[in-house]
């Protein structure tokens, strides 16, 4: 019986991902890519000028530490486990696709974090600001019911669900490379969890600041090791990623269709745009400009997909692993590493995957914290919120990895669509707070906002 539910959920998932996710992910990146005249493109140089840029105001997080708790969430199982699953599942095609979403993506990014600094609210318990789309459909679209429908899916959806896929991927890790028994992992890792979490945002914020550039950088520089010593090959893996995405004898064999819904589908789960879930970090930024956090969250998606994905994407390519081993997911990216340096290539993976999932737990938990306080302010179910993720991390290490898998991408699919639903209605109100930016920097200020600006006044609580 458990086996028929665990196919029902399967099939569920396809199909909802193939006739939802994909039409309307698509489109709406298409739609904000050329509304905010192709922003993710046109404001690169800026993006990384704003990294740089310091906090020099009480209260709240840096734009870096904002960054970092994000690329802590997108930076995780996604880009080792869920980029080999795309390649086992549907080819190097899936690679290209991954691109895609992420290009496109990039531009809804900026829409949504832009929006929850615009709407962000004083969080004066925890002496820092806090939103995300839960916050904004209240305010701007003045639907409480929608904002904490959206709240209970991301609790669900990050808190518990993304964070089981999480412990699953780091036990299936070790499990590979000490045989170490998935209970054991389980409880190392809820110890670990529970010193962070009940520590509150600042905590957080210097966990994340401090794991995810070391862990970031110490896989991409063994990848580019790798794609650097197979230089020769590179031309052949970009023809054979492009045949893959786009080739006759692929759409003969029906694995085009397969290409393109795992290359989106997970691209998302990497690298989260338009998800709603990166807003929640953004809004707690302190900035003098709203969208001086949705161009740095944009960025994060470049960061994610087309550095960190491809870097795994492109070893798993040139070792050709993917044609002859019956893994997938993490299994198969640490088999890759091994045929292209050694034995000691799986052990580094395990120690990656465990710095990467592990800060992504925390970015996870971060976006549940924020929508809990969101639906109430009562302590009691905070406190039952924190063991609840714990109980979830538990079971993550011990639960089959398709059926937490399976469960993440419904969740994700149902999480999106809300949030675009949301994001599509204010984008007219980002791309004027867009436009004031780019005047104030065409006048050579550092922009400062208003609400009144762009003509909202007394509709925010915090830019008035």
């Amino acid at each position: 019986m458990f086996d028929t539910i665990e196919k029902m959920i399967s099939q569920f998932d396809g199909f909802i991902t193939l006739y939802l996710l994909i039409p309307v992910l698509l489109l709406a990146g298409l739609y904000f890519t050329f509304k905010t005249k192709f922003v993710q493109f046109t404001n690169f140089r800026e993006m990384f000028r704003l990294l740089t840029e310091g906090n020099n105001e009480k209260g709240g997080i840096s734009s870096f530490q904002a960054f970092t708790i994000s690329l802590a969430s997108r930076v995780g199982t996604g880009n080792l486990a869920g980029v080999a699953l795309a390649v086992a599942a549907g080819g190097p095609g899936a690679v290209f696709w991954m691109w895609l979403i992420a290009l496109l993506g990039s531009a809804s990014a900026f829409i949504e974090s832009t929006l929850a600094q615009v709407y962000k609210v004083e969080d004066k318990e925890a002496g820092a600001f806090k939103g995300g789309p839960a916050y904004y459909m209240e305010q701007a679209l003045k639907n409480r019911k929608l904002g904490i429908a959206f709240a209970i899916l991301i609790t669900i959806c990050y808190g518990f669900v993304f964070n089981a896929v999480q412990s699953d991927t780091i036990s299936a890790a070790f499990n590979k490379s000490f045989s170490t028994n998935p209970e054991i992992m389980g409880i190392i890792l809820v110890i670990l969890t529970g010193a962070i979490i009940f520590g509150g945002v600042k905590r957080i914020a210097k966990a994340t600041n401090a794991i995810v550039p070391i862990m970031a950088i110490s896989y991409i520089m063994v990848a580019l090791y790798i794609i650097i010593t197979n230089i020769s090959l590179i031309p052949h893996l970009f023809k054979t990623i492009l045949d893959g995405a786009f080739g006759i004898n692929q759409a003969a064999a029906g694995a085009l269709g397969a290409a393109v819904t795992q290359g989106i589908k997970r691209g998302l789960f990497s690298n989260e745009a338009g998800m709603g879930s990166a807003p929640n970090a953004a809004a707690a930024a302190t900035v003098s400009h709203p969208a001086k956090q949705g161009l740095i969250q944009a960025l994060g998606v470049f960061t994610d997909t087309l550095v960190i994905c491809s870097s795994t994407a492109f070893m798993i390519l040139i070792s050709g692993v993917h044609t002859s081993s019956s893994n997938d997911g993490i299994q198969l990216t640490q088999e890759a590493m091994i045929t292209m340096v050694g034995p000691w290539g799986s052990i580094f993976i395990a120690v990656c995957i465990f710095l990467f999932a592990f800060s992504s737990i925390i970015g996870n938990y971060y976006y549940g914290e924020s929508n809990i306080k969101f639906i109430t302010e009562k302590k009691k179910y905070l406190q039952l919120y924190r063991v609840l993720v714990l109980g979830m991390v538990i079971f993550g290490a011990l639960a089959s990895s398709s059926l937490v898998w399976n469960l993440a991408d419904i969740f994700m699919v149902f999480m999106a669509l809300l949030n675009l639903f949301a994001i599509i209605q204010l984008a007219p109100i980002a791309i004027r707070v867009l436009k004031n930016y780019t005047q104030q920097r065409k006048k050579g200020k550092n922009p400062v906002f208003k609400a009144k600006d762009v003509g909202l006044d007394n509709e925010t609580q915090c830019w008035n």
